[in-house]
């Protein structure tokens, strides 16, 4: 298996720049996304809001508009000259039932642009990473609770976009050491779930090999994060991985008994592992760059970036 590559970033965010708003996944509450948009203008950004980004499936609650339907909109987005990011609104699900409809020799085509998400957009990010050798960054959406609450929040995605070599460490207060170690590896990952139900599909990324890989999730009890984990570590593709961060384990009960899986599943990796690095669905949520060359110190509970988010 071929080690984690580094990937084709985007460039860096200039004042009223416009950004493209899409819903790969669940229904979008519109007083939310107005919420987002206002943060985004703050900024000094011109927010674009795809067309389909307010539907809802006709029969599937759970999704935002068609499959196709949102589909189209991130490949239009993408593919559209004057829009210089991709933001997603919100997770949920769906972003795997729409992944293959996306017309990636047209996104390879138009170049890497920033794009952002986490909890189930990690299935367009490994889709992006592998179909594209584009970058991504693990960060807020923009109707989700915490970005339009926490201003830790807004202010880790707003200077990744628009000033990179500003946060090129994450040094949350938060992140203890549970493998100690200093490894160097690209950096991959999002939500374990989606990353375990990529495995053997036509377009998932092999192997997670020389990465560093950042790892978070919600709503799964200890004994499916186990089994999530399992399958992970049975399928190989764990095997080779540099290291590892881990995020917030929100809604998986009890966090000694999380810890106590991810000790056991990851522990006897050999590799430094940082727990509690402030990402995913935590009350702030930082925003973690994908792609990208970088050193992860578990002993110190950092990450260093080779080289910003964005060019």
């Amino acid at each position: 298996m071929t080690p984690v590559d580094a990937l084709a970033r985007g460039e860096r965010l200039r004042p009223g720049a416009r950004v493209a708003v899409v819903a790969p996944s669940g229904p979008v509450p519109e007083e939310r996304l107005a919420a987002g948009l206002d943060i985004l203008r703050g900024w000094g950004l011109e927010p674009v809001v795809a067309p389909h980004v307010l539907d809802s499936h006709p029969t599937l609650g759970h999704l935002a508009g068609a499959d196709r339907a949102r589909a189209r909109d991130l490949t239009e987005a993408w593919c559209d000259p004057t829009v210089s990011a991709v933001l997603c609104a919100r997770g949920g699900f769906g972003a795997q039932r729409m992944a293959d409809l996306v017309d990636w020799a047209a996104i390879r085509a138009a170049g890497p642009k920033a794009f952002v998400g986490y909890s189930d957009v990690t299935a367009l990010h490994e889709a992006l990473a592998v179909r594209a050798g584009f970058a991504g960054l693990h960060g807020p959406m923009v109707a989700a609770g915490t970005f339009l609450s926490d201003p830790a929040t807004q202010e880790s995605l707003r200077a990744t976009l628009l000033e990179p070599e500003s946060v090129r460490t994450l040094a949350p207060e938060t992140a203890r050491t549970l493998v100690p170690g200093r490894a160097r590896g690209v950096t991959l990952g999002g939500c374990a779930s989606l990353l375990a139900a990529d495995l053997g599909t036509p377009h998932g990324r092999p192997s997670a090999r020389g990465g560093l890989l950042f790892l978070e999730d919600v709503g799964e009890e200890p004994y499916r994060l186990d089994r999530i984990l399992t399958q992970l570590l049975r399928s190989g593709w764990l095997d080779g991985v540099a290291g590892i961060g881990l995020g917030s384990w929100e809604e998986c009960g009890p966090y000694e008994e999380v810890r106590a899986v991810l000790a056991d599943r990851l522990g006897g990796l050999g590799v430094p592992v940082v727990e509690e690095m402030g990402f995913g669905h935590s009350p702030t949520a930082r925003t973690v760059p994908l792609g990208v060359p970088a050193v992860l110190d578990a002993d110190t509970g950092t990450l260093t970036l080779d080289v910003p988010a964005l060019r």
